[in-house]
């Protein structure tokens, strides 16, 4: 599986955990564990809130298809 968000990457950046993003966002942690995997990826909508939690702009939350 290819990787498309940097979740995982700015939470370790943070310090901050997984658990703790599912509880500030009221997402299970399972949920937020996948999307730290690439398993599945969250909405767009998502992605503007966890950029908001987690004060970055959306942008950094991506992997760039730019080499």
């Amino acid at each position: 599986m290819k990787d498309i968000n940097r979740l995982k990457v700015v939470l370790v950046e943070q310090k901050r955990t997984g658990k703790w993003l599912a509880e500030a966002l009221g997402k299970d942690v399972a949920t937020v564990s996948r999307w730290c995997s690439n398993v599945i990826q969250p909405s767009v909508e998502t992605f503007v809130r966890i950029a908001e939690v987690l004060d970055v702009d959306v942008r950094e939350l991506f992997v760039s298809t730019k080499k």
